[in-house]
């Protein structure tokens, strides 16, 4: 048993509201400069949609994540020679127009425009030319629609049918869909890297770009399937999410959950064994979440504690992992599951699935219907969440189900009902009230329970953006 500790984030999709707050406190912390106006580490997207950049999830079209072979994996992008070929031109890689084109408004014209017969306008800029534009799309320019042709019908998580069932008012659905960096435990763009600028650290599991040993080579930017990898015109280098590892060493959320208005968020460390995780790498697309689930490790055993330490697991991260919310989620619940699984980076965000609306047409006499009457296609989930799999989906639903029903009789004192539902629960009620705990009750602290590291600093990290992530030794960052 090969134990490591890995920082890792929940997040809880029936709370998200969509309100964008985690997006723009991001951006202001981290991508507020120069050469980064189109990057959002963290972007909130509307699903059934094509999201940021435009079909992210189409590794056909972007060539990203890892795909089996008879050797085991390899880049789905290619070998070294593959590379190679492709390094003068890259079709394989996003531009900005999958992006958008950043922009802002001629707002000084409002106030020296001369005398005339009409208001004057702000005319669109672009942020990279200066050059006037006609805006056409955006970070979020599908938000709510996702009942749309032009949006959701290009999702390509969508089928035929599905595609006809939401043309229908009756069975339109729509959910919200907050994405970072993952911190993958095997993180292609580390792997696609010809420099070695990308890697994953040792001591929690984030992955970082090392601004002096990037080459602008952009492989990374093809190789993650998420498309969070960013390139920076200005400075000519890869940027990405960096987990707000400043505020982490020091024991604070990161920006995006601390900011989050409805708690939807949670932190904390994992332990899991690299020898399990080398064996799954080739399983099959649908066994994958289990064999995930498997990969984490109790915190609270003797035989894991013992090999934590072994590994240099310090005894504060060994404490946290035992109080988790990561681990209730993930492993003692059940009901967070990684983000496309199938692209076999074995993500360290996990999302709690959302429920739906009820059909207008149903007859629910609990007000809390059945797993197969729900809005949202079982189906769908399962092609976001689990590789496919759609028992693994209607099992977390039926979970997060029980807990509505269970908390509902119990409000309203109805013994019998409480018997029933503990009889045909897959949680037992100790589980069921931990959950009840975690969506709605939980303190701060137990949302948020992160151990600090040795290299904690008390700068300001306003002062540190565009420096590190990074780590620019002798000159502005903070590890001399």
């Amino acid at each position: 048993m090969d134990v490591r500790a890995q920082f890792s984030m929940i997040l809880n999709l029936e709370k998200c509201i969509g309100c964008h707050t985690c997006s723009v406190t991001c951006k202001n912390m981290w991508t507020n400069r120069k050469g980064a106006e189109y990057m959002w580490w963290n972007n909130v997207e509307t699903k059934p949609g094509t999201g940021y950049p435009k079909r992210w999830e189409d590794q056909e079209k972007y060539k990203g994540g890892w795909i089996k072979t008879d050797n085991g994996l390899s880049l789905k992008i290619g070998g070294k020679l593959k590379l190679l070929s492709k390094i003068f031109y890259n079709p394989d890689q996003p531009t900005v127009r999958n992006y958008y084109e950043p922009w802002s408004y001629e707002y000084e014209h409002l106030f020296n425009a001369a005398d005339g017969d009409y208001q004057p306008t702000a005319r669109a800029i672009s942020e990279i030319t200066g050059d006037y534009i006609e805006v056409k799309s955006g970070p979020n320019w599908d938000d709510d629609l996702s009942g749309s042709d032009e949006y959701a019908l290009n999702d390509p998580n969508l089928s035929d049918e599905e595609k006809k069932l939401i043309k229908e008012l009756s069975t339109v659905f729509m959910f919200y869909l907050p994405r970072l960096c993952n911190h993958c435990l095997n993180p292609a763009c580390v792997a696609s890297c010809p420099s070695g600028a990308i890697y994953k650290r040792g001591e929690d599991g984030i992955v970082l770009v090392n601004q002096e040993k990037c080459k602008s080579w952009r492989y990374c930017i093809s190789a993650c399937p998420y498309k969070k990898v960013y390139f920076n015109w200005n400075n000519v280098k890869s940027e990405k999410c960096i987990f707000c590892y400043p505020r982490i060493e020091n024991g604070e959320a990161t920006i995006c959950s601390q900011s989050c208005v409805g708690k939807i968020r949670s932190l904390g460390v994992i332990l899991y064994d690299v020898d399990k995780l080398t064996a799954i790498l080739t399983e099959n697309d649908t066994n994958l979440v289990d064999y995930i689930r498997e990969c984490i490790l109790d915190p609270k055993d003797e035989d894991v504690i013992r090999a934590a330490k072994e590994s240099g697991i310090s005894e504060e991260w060994i404490t946290a992992a035992k109080s988790s919310p990561a681990y209730s989620y993930v492993k003692e619940l059940g009901i967070a599951l990684p983000l496309h699984p199938e692209f076999r980076t074995f993500p360290s965000v996990f999302y709690v699935p959302p429920l739906s609306p009820i059909l207008p047409t149903i007859d629910t006499e609990d007000y809390i219907p059945e797993v197969d009457k729900l809005r949202i296609p079982i189906k769908y989930l399962s092609k976001i969440f689990s590789a496919g799999n759609e028992k693994i989906i209607k099992d977390v639903i039926e979970k997060l189900i029980v807990v509505r029903k269970y908390m509902r009789a119990k409000m309203l004192g109805d013994k019998e009902k409480l018997a029933e539902i503990l009889k045909n629960s897959k949680l037992e009620e100790d589980l069921i009230l931990k959950a009840y705990k975690l969506f709605t009750q939980a303190t701060i602290h137990e949302r948020y329970n992160i151990p600090q590291t040795a290299k904690g600093s008390n700068k300001d990290s306003y002062e540190q953006q565009g420096t590190i992530g990074f780590g620019l030794r002798g000159k502005k960052g903070f590890r001399k």
